[in-house]
């Protein structure tokens, strides 16, 4: 696919290739929403109208070039549309996780001094009338779904559907408002601003322009092409850097098509009857495939899980030793990979963390081309990809293109340092901040916090955050996310955090995978009644106990697992121990639960448990209970005390 120039054609904003589009490919599909169970799909024309309408609508309420507007809601149509008119009116866009505390989004809105805000129904035009007193910048709250809206009075509300109308008006008045406005639209202008993931502290927000989106775009499609006859599902939160660079620049410069789910719930089954040919999800999903997979075998009669082993492990030790298994394939993978939505899939990625090799051997031996991508938001997300026929799981692939550069800063005597990377699509610094834009680029190059190091093959190998990176007490260094990883693709842990630093021994916080440990406790009819509950039970506890000891023979017995426990609840984002792009915040980790590590490395065989926890909704629960600590390789489960009731 030829380069689009940014410079000789003039299309360096994405409302310019957006009407560009419009008038050159009217017809041709570009986006598609499912609703009340019905794919709808809007054309070229109909998005580019779309943004018109919102644009000369935001016009009308006064928007000025530089103002901050924030979006919040679900992967939507009018999400994008929303995107690309404020950025058409000259002002810079702030994607919201919809999932956000309302002190985390007061935060970024006041951080930004955002004036407008698109938020898509009542949950999340609640937030903002909740935080009206401490976000006194937002002018006005605009939202799409009428329900439950009635009943409030705030002057700051307007239904999308007004401010359509708005533009409407202006537009009957002066039809070349619009074609104006974009056509003054600068590349070089802040577009976008993307928080950053915040593992370490309060995220920083981005300043990315839409020159720099457009052109890392055409870096990106030289490596991985695509097409309008391309379809792709949008899944990923959209005000993460990657589905920016999917959903928004690569859609308007390829014209693949951009489809958007019903709801999460059926994101699985909706993509299925898209059958996408492209597919980037987090790490996350990707694990939650296998262990869903595996789940439902485990409900499966006794046939069908002896023939999945079977073809199984001969497709997966077929791949291990360079061949494909034609029988796997026929008996199994063909027929798993049509009822994942998979099967039409040319390119697959994942990105934003480390995927575990053995997700990754899965999903490749089932025929599944699964690339890992490795970026950072400050440097237009993903620049580094595995090339085609050359995938290597235990790395992160090779620059887009040799204006891409990438190096290792400091490295020991083993080749580990810091990557650092510079390219000509950087972002523009962080947004008032100044101080920390100075502290992360050092004369041009991005000190991107990673250890890694480059193979013999000259892929880049991602090790783990530095400061995550640990040393025993006996001096061996380890990376926890590695060890993690391998947790994690055991179908029944959601999530882990290894321990050790400064200590004489490997210990691990577990989160047990409730959705599939719950179907494997009621077949074997153990009772149980919350998350809570299951995870203290000493059945759960055999289980975990098995399968960490089967991992443990994977890794060097000095980073074997010594000890687990089997945490009370999972870690959550709303009480600050993930990310919004769900990585381990340790720091936090180890604060809050400091008692529990304290006696894991102590004689101690249990941690009891009085604590508070705070839903989404503010409401709160108490939680008493106690927790085993248990060593490995298998002993007997303490003898606990009775918990409170």
């Amino acid at each position: 696919m030829s380069k689009i120039s940014t410079k000789g054609d003039g299309l360096n904003t994405l409302p310019k290739l957006l009407a560009n589009n419009a008038k050159n490919f009217p017809s041709e599909t570009a986006l598609r929403e499912k609703t009340f169970g019905i794919w709808v799909s809007q054309t070229w024309a109909d998005y580019n109208n779309n943004v018109r309408r919102i644009a000369l609508g935001l016009t009308k309420l006064g928007i000025k070039k530089g103002d901050v507007v924030g979006i919040i809601g679900d992967n939507r149509p009018d999400w994008v549309a929303g995107e690309l008119a404020a950025q058409a009116c000259g002002a810079c866009t702030l994607g919201l996780y919809r999932d956000l505390m309302e002190q985390e989004l007061a935060y970024l809105i006041n951080y930004a001094g955002t004036r407008f805000v698109f938020a898509e129904d009542e949950e999340q035009v609640d937030k903002f009338l909740n935080l009206a007193d401490e976000c006194p910048t937002i002018e006005k709250i605009i939202f799409e779904d009428p329900r439950g809206m009635r009943k409030y009075e705030d002057p700051r509300l307007l239904q999308l559907e007004d401010l359509r109308q708005m533009g409407d008006a202006l537009h009957d008045k002066d039809q070349s408002l619009y074609d104006t406005l974009v056509a003054n639209s600068n590349g070089d202008d802040v577009a976008i601003l993307c928080a950053t993931s915040g593992t370490t502290s309060n995220p920083k927000l981005a300043m990315l322009s839409a020159r720099s989106v457009i052109d890392h775009c055409h870096d990106y499609l030289t490596v991985d092409p695509k097409t309008h006859m391309d379809e792709y599902v949008s899944t990923l939160p959209m005000p993460w850097i990657m589905e920016q660079i999917y959903a928004v620049g690569m859609s308007l410069i390829s014209r693949m098509t951009v489809n958007f789910v019903e709801s999460p719930e059926t994101s699985m089954s909706d993509m299925r009857e898209i059958g996408p040919t492209f597919v980037l999800f987090a790490p996350r999903v990707w694990e939650d495939i296998v262990a869903t997979v595996r789940a439902r075998m485990m409900d499966s009669s006794w046939i069908n899980r002896v023939l999945y082993d079977y073809f199984s492990k001969r497709g997966i030790n077929a791949f291990e030793a360079g061949r494909t298994s034609a029988s796997a394939r026929l008996c199994l993978f063909n027929a798993l990979k049509d009822r994942l939505g998979l099967s039409r899939v040319t390119s697959a990625a994942t990105g934003g963390a480390a995927l575990g090799p053995d997700t990754f051997k899965f999903f490749l031996a089932m025929g599944v081309p699964l690339r890992q991508l490795y970026g950072q938001t400050e440097l237009l997300g993903a620049y580094t990809i595995h090339k085609q026929g050359d995938v290597d799981f235990d790395t992160v692939g090779v620059p887009f293109t040799d204006e891409v550069k990438v190096e290792i800063k400091d490295p020991d005597a083993e080749g580990i340092g810091e990557i650092i990377t510079r390219h000509n699509n950087m972002f523009l610094g962080y947004y008032n901040n100044e101080e920390a834009s100075k502290k992360d680029i050092v004369d041009g190059w991005m000190l991107t916090g990673d250890a890694g190091y480059f193979n013999e093959n000259g892929h880049l190998v991602v090790i783990d955050r530095i400061v995550d990176l640990a040393e025993m007490k006996s001096g061996l260094r380890f990376s926890p996310q590695f060890i993690e990883n391998k947790l994690k693709f055991c179908p029944y842990i959601g999530e882990a955090v290894i321990l050790g630093a400064g200590r004489d021994h490997l210990a691990a916080i577990v989160c047990i995978r409730y959705s599939i440990l719950a179907k494997w406790a009621e077949k074997r009819r153990i009772s149980f009644t919350t998350y809570t509950d299951l995870s203290s039970r000493p059945e759960v506890y055999e289980l975990i106990e098995k399968e960490i000891t089967e991992i443990n023979k994977t890794l060097p017995e000095a980073q074997q697992i010594k000890k687990f426990v089997l945490l009370y609840k999972e870690l959550d984002a709303d009480d600050g121990e993930l990310t919004r792009t769900r990585k381990v915040r340790r720091s936090v980790v180890a604060e809050k639960y400091a008692d529990i590590i304290d006696t894991i490395y102590s004689d101690k065989g249990y941690v009891d448990i009085d604590t508070m926890i705070t839903f989404q909704d503010g409401s709160q629960q108490r939680i008493q209970t106690v927790i085993a600590v248990r060593d490995l390789p298998g002993q007997d489960v303490p003898v606990l005390p009775v918990a409170a009731e």
